[in-house]
């Protein structure tokens, strides 16, 4: 029986750089840092929802070819990705204090569709929503 998702991957062009910036621009912490040889096994969560992981990796061998890792860090660096979407108590305060720590948003916070929303990316090109919840 299916118990639900542990791990979400997300691609990025290095494993520190996007350490760092989960960690301390949006505060989540580090689940597992392991490796084997030269892969790297690297996620991290958010505090209040500890059964949940998103795990940052590099594309490259061992799962995928050169040619396709490349296209893949392409389609990254565009914002050719799905967005992910954090969900806040207050977008506005969110929004700032996260662009206090140098997060750099591609979208103001908006009102619509009977709540706010703001846009930004992080350094390798993946695109996030920042939604604040429906009182």
């Amino acid at each position: 029986m299916i118990q639900g998702i542990e791990v979400v991957g997300l691609y990025v062009r290095d494993q520190d750089e996007a350490l760092a910036f989960y960690v301390d621009k949006l505060g989540f912490r580090v689940h597992t840092d392991v490796r084997n040889g030269d892969y790297r096994w690297l996620t991290v969560q958010h505090p209040d929802q500890p059964s949940f992981q998103l795990g940052l990796s590099v594309p490259g061998p061992p799962v995928l070819d050169a040619d396709t890792a490349q296209a893949l860090r392409a389609i990254v660096a565009k914002g050719g990705m799905p967005p992910l979407v954090l969900k806040v108590d207050d977008c506005r305060a969110a929004h700032a204090r996260m662009q206090a720590r140098g997060v750099e948003f591609t979208q103001e916070p908006i009102d619509r569709y009977g709540t706010v929303d703001a846009g930004f990316r992080d350094p390798s090109g993946n695109g996030w929503k920042m939604i604040e919840a429906r009182r």
